[in-house]
């Protein structure tokens, strides 16, 4: 069977979330005994890291050049010239042409519990993607029970058509040198927005300070989002500025670095499809403090501490109970690694080969 991949930006040297997800997927499916007997063309624009792995001789890799509108119109373009038998999008846009047989990921509708952080125009363009998505693809993907819930409640999806498939978490521990940090810090990863309630965790961070006394300092990596601007004001009007640090994106190593030394992961998001750095904190080491709504609780499993987002005095408390307590804080790391065994990125591409392949 001959197989197309929009790649979107999985070849980018500066990936989040569904980029990370996308080059994941491809580089597992590519070791699948079972993509031997298929042939796959991965759709990219030019701009690729000349850094990503080498794939096998079936793994073709097709660079269409065009300067708005790519997936619309350009790959549909390229699928109605030269035909597939099936077509995997590892995000929630169509073009306007594709083969019958096509499967779409959907990572998740934040969008419709949390309008206000995002721009009008992004709203409109999320929720008619959307749409468009669950009327037309044969088969869709979504990356927990959650978010296939969400579809089934917000748009009316027919159930039979959408597949939950975990993600996977790569194996840090074994790839990377850990090394132990002298000074005790809270982090977070993921982009610096609102609907990842940044505001939120800061407030915990100066109550825990002032009325717990924690030595901690409070380390934010991630990109810049919407609401940036106004996190950043309220981070530098803190009585507790100088020890609330944003690092900006960074490398994978850094990031592992910064995971492995990590006393607390706090991540209370108001929204995720999954969660990827929860599995991230997990594997390293990391006793997490997360959201106990959407997705996180699945993701998580029993190998985190659970709070209401939306109250920064619980979440300042989960912050001293871990930084006290040592019995909780092994118990959680142990539920943490053994939580994470259960995720793995081969294990995500075999299934959604097995999807694909689903007339």
């Amino acid at each position: 069977m001959k197989i197309g991949i929009h790649v979107g930006s999985a070849f980018a040297e500066k990936r989040t979330g569904v980029e990370e997800y996308a080059y994941r997927v491809i580089l597992n499916l590519a070791g699948l005994e079972e993509s031997k007997d298929h042939e796959f063309i991965l759709y990219s624009n030019p701009k690729v890291n000349k850094n990503f792995p080498s794939l096998p001789k079936n793994f073709l890799i097709r660079e269409l050049k065009f300067p708005f509108f790519w997936t619309k119109l350009r790959l549909a373009f390229e699928l109605f010239l030269h035909p597939v038998d099936a077509l995997f999008v590892p995000a929630n846009f169509l073009p306007i042409f594709f083969p019958n047989n096509t499967t779409i990921t959907i990572h998740g509708v934040e969008f419709e519990y949390l309008p206000k952080g995002y721009f009008k125009y992004q709203l409109s363009y999320l929720r008619r993607g959307t749409k468009e998505a669950i009327k037309y693809a044969k088969k869709i993907i979504t990356v927990s029970d959650n978010t296939k819930n969400d579809l089934i409640k917000l748009y009316n999806a027919d159930s039979k058509n959408i597949h939950t498939v975990h993600h996977g978490v790569f194996n840090l521990l074994k790839n990377s040198e850990v090394k132990q940090s002298k000074e005790k810090y809270i982090l977070y990863i993921g982009r610096i927005e609102r609907k990842k309630n940044i505001i939120g965790m800061i407030e915990a961070f100066e109550i825990a300070k002032k009325k717990f006394k924690i030595p901690h300092k409070f380390i934010l990596l991630g990109g810049d989002g919407y609401g940036y601007d106004k996190i950043k004001k309220r981070i530098d009007s803190s009585s507790y500025k100088d020890d609330i640090k944003m690092k900006g994106y960074v490398s994978e190593k850094e990031k592992e670095s910064f995971l492995s030394g990590a006393d607390i992961f706090l991540f209370s998001s108001f929204y995720e499809g999954f969660g990827m750095p929860i599995l991230e904190a997990q594997v390293l080491g990391a006793p997490v403090i997360t959201s106990n709504i959407s997705s996180m609780p699945e993701v998580a499993g029993d190998g985190a501490l659970m709070i209401d987002p939306k109250d920064s005095e619980e979440m300042a408390e989960a912050i001293y109970k871990i930084s006290s307590d040592e019995n909780l804080r092994k118990n959680l790391i142990e539920k943490g690694f053994k939580n994470a065994e259960k995720y793995s990125w081969e294990r995500c591409a075999k299934e959604t080969l097995d999807i694909i392949l689903k007339r």
